[in-house]
């Protein structure tokens, strides 16, 4: 299995977020890629690879232009304002506020294209997320040439970020990217699993009226999780896109093999859509330990998923996303991969 990696995800250093009411460290830091490739590498997953460069053009192809520039500006427009520190949004244009026209004002702007106050904008933050889109469509290219499988390790996550809002750590959708990328090299159909503890908000948005793309999420229940307003089990996709999204939402502290159940049904959906390549959000924050999520997951839950994705047969892309038990996340993917690589052969 192809690694796809670059210790440049470094550049991207929130230093606090806004976490229940309180301004704490941040949970997304660069030792979560640290662990991960410490465990990869020392496991021997496959070899290591850095990114090559993309233009802006493949990821203009799931986010809005208007956006990208946002983002591409966001430090400097923040540091003009005589700021050093982070950038996290105050105000947000909620329902009855107007969505079509962009301030002028950084802050405002900061606010339109922000659902949270935990997902702070640092000096490298650009750098990193546009980084993290070259990894995966890296990965995405090792499989459009042959490979049976990659792994884009990059951060931050991307499958909170939807067509032109961040959130959730995330900037650049990574996996929305890698997918459309499949499409646009010739694939008639897609399939994303996210397998993070937290819905994949902004991947559903992206592809929701969309046949060509089917998504699948097994999550924490929206009643009671972050990100809370997207993820129940009737939002089933729109217009063409109809049938096309199912989530799969779990209530907390739900038991492995309710997981697995949820599971098995994702499987069955994917197989009968029969893809011509599979996209896994890679979260292990399902896991036991985790200090934001509340799913039990350990070591050889994570190998029994691994193969059971490799089950599927399929060319599959692994696009890291959440997992914020630092220490056991570099573990707990490695597993995931050493399932897949078993049983894949």
């Amino acid at each position: 299995m192809d690694i796809i990696y670059s210790p440049d995800h470094h550049a991207h250093r929130g230093e606090f977020e806004f976490y229940r009411g309180e301004l704490v460290p941040c949970f997304e830091k660069p030792e979560r890629a640290d662990f991960i490739f410490k465990a990869v590498t020392g496991h021997q997953i496959g070899p290591v690879s850095a990114p090559d460069s993309f233009p802006l053009a493949p990821i203009e192809r799931v986010h809005a232009p208007r956006y990208l520039r946002f983002l591409e500006r966001a430090w400097d427009s923040w540091t003009a304002l005589g700021n050093t520190h982070d950038a996290i949004p105050a105000v947000w244009p909620i329902r009855g506020f107007r969505h079509d026209v962009e301030p002028d004002n950084f802050i405002a702007q900061l606010g339109m294209y922000s659902f949270d106050s935990g997902t702070p904008f640092t000096s490298g933050t650009w750098r990193a997320a546009r980084l993290g889109a070259d990894i995966a469509l890296t990965a995405q290219r090792r499989i459009a040439q042959g490979a049976r499988a990659a792994f884009a390790l990059s951060r931050p996550p991307g499958h909170h970020a939807g067509p032109d809002f961040l959130g959730g750590y995330c900037f650049i959708n990574n996996a929305a990217v890698a997918a459309q990328a499949f499409l646009d090299g010739g694939a008639s159909r897609v399939a994303i699993l996210d397998v993070d503890y937290h819905h994949g908000n902004g991947t559903q948005s992206i592809f929701y009226d969309r046949a060509d793309v089917l998504f699948q999420s097994i999550h924490g229940d929206p009643k009671t999780e972050y990100p809370f307003y997207l993820g129940h089990a009737d939002e089933t996709g729109a217009g063409p896109g109809l049938g096309f999204n199912q989530n799969y939402p779990l209530a907390a502290g739900s038991s492995n093999e309710q997981w697995f159940v949820a599971l098995d049904s994702a499987c069955k959906r994917i197989r009968d859509y029969a893809p011509d390549a599979l996209v896994i959000s890679l979260g292990v924050d399902t896991y036991v330990g985790d200090p934001i999520s509340k799913f039990r997951l350990d070591a050889p839950e994570y190998l029994r998923l691994g193969g059971q994705l490799a089950g599927l047969g399929l060319p599959t892309l692994f696009v890291m996303e959440g997992g914020y038990a630092v220490e056991e996340i570099g573990v707990n993917v490695a597993q995931v991969l050493r399932g897949f690589r078993d049983v894949a052969g």
